[in-house]
């Protein structure tokens, strides 16, 4: 957004005649009269109303929104989570100031964005992924999905997203296997996390399925409580669902997060597998489990609701929720891969444009045109 500052001077006159008594110090007088006042006028585009927080102290309380699922994660999944978050953060941080540097501008990660891309592409992938997977994902998110298209702001797509799905079609073996957590989980790592860089990882143990490839595949549910809590297998981020909710009645509160969002893909998700599971409860799955399995609780709070990516109308933005609702049961329900979520955020970051072209509010002060007869 461009601003308009101008300053003119010029002379104005005052109108009626106002006598000397009534004149101030600034003012022009000749017989006893103000005739003309010299002002200065100061034109300046909307909007004139200042905010008090900037974009980085917007980001930097996402930021604190998120650290309760971190923690979370690291206390189920142990070190190897611990150090997937680490990798996956750096690399998208210590990438963004290495391109600012080369390109001879001043570093931007003061403004915790490429923070926040980090820590939600590392919750987005498996606690077991080589880390130098994590790290080579990292570089891809933040150098090709943010830093070509001109960076904060100029993003069409979730870089965080971006990263996942590049690393889910190159390594599409690594980023779906999900080793039991090790038993000294805080002082050991699966074999797989020190992999060396382009080697096949070797995982010990046998791996297990998420809740929603044993639903899926093999009509297995899993346990609401668990999977309301995040005791389960996946990612990093598919943790305590109400850990999640908080962070984003925080930020809904600090009046961060458009809350119509959030509630409109988990509102469309719940009533259309509910509508499945009436039909029929042994093909479809619950809504309680459609909504706490997988990373639609991630998605739908921290990821779809950025700001760059997301309509600015509040009814484009429910529209937006909508579509990603949709997307995702769509996906899990009769696509070929068990979870969706990456893909309908993505896709509806892709239509995000047309959704604001299309849903575009009244002008103040304008009257709607009725057709001609």
């Amino acid at each position: 957004m461009w601003l308009l500052h101008i300053r003119l001077s010029f002379p104005h006159s005052l109108g009626p005649k106002v006598s000397r008594c009534q004149s101030s110090g600034s003012e022009s007088v000749a017989g006893g009269e103000v005739t003309r006042l010299a002002k200065t006028l100061t034109i300046r585009s909307s909007p004139h109303i200042r905010a008090n927080s900037g974009v980085d102290t917007i980001m930097f309380n996402v930021v604190l929104a998120m650290l309760p699922v971190c923690f979370y994660s690291v206390y189920v999944f142990g070190l190897a989570s611990l150090l997937v978050l680490v990798t996956a953060t750096v690399s998208c941080v210590l990438t963004e100031h290495v391109l600012c540097r080369i390109n001879g501008k001043p570093t931007t990660i003061g403004d915790w964005s490429v923070t926040i891309t980090g820590i939600l592409y590392g919750l987005t992938l498996p606690p077991s992924l080589p880390l130098w997977m994590v790290f080579a994902g990292g570089v891809i998110a933040v150098a090709v999905a943010k830093y070509l298209f001109g960076g904060l702001g100029y993003n069409t797509f979730n870089p965080a997203l971006v990263g996942r799905a590049i690393l889910q079609a190159a390594f599409p073996a690594a980023m779906t296997t999900w080793p039991d957590a090790p038993v000294n989980r805080y002082g050991s790592l699966p074999s797989s996390t020190l992999a060396l860089p382009l080697t096949k990882p070797v995982y010990d143990g046998v791996s297990g399925a998420t809740p929603l490839s044993d639903w899926k595949f093999n009509r297995v549910a899993s346990d609401t409580g668990d999977l309301f809590m995040g005791t389960i297998t996946g990612s990093t981020g598919e943790t305590c669902a109400l850990l999640i909710l908080i962070g984003g009645i925080y930020l809904v509160a600090r009046k961060m997060m458009n809350w119509r969002i959030p509630v409109s893909i988990l509102a469309t998700v719940a009533i259309f597998t509910g509508i499945l599971h009436l039909i029929d409860p042994e093909k479809f799955a619950g809504p309680f489990f459609m909504l706490f399995s997988g990373g639609l609780m991630l998605g739908a709070v921290f990821m779809a609701t950025d700001m760059v990516g997301s309509p600015i109308t509040h009814t484009g933005t429910v529209i937006y929720g909508v579509l990603i609702g949709v997307l995702v049961v769509l996906i899990r329900v009769w696509g070929g891969m068990p979870e969706g979520v990456m893909y309908a955020i993505l896709i509806g970051n892709a239509v995000t444009p047309q959704i604001d072209s299309w849903i575009q509010p009244r002008v103040y002060g304008t009257v709607k045109q009725r057709p001609a007869s």
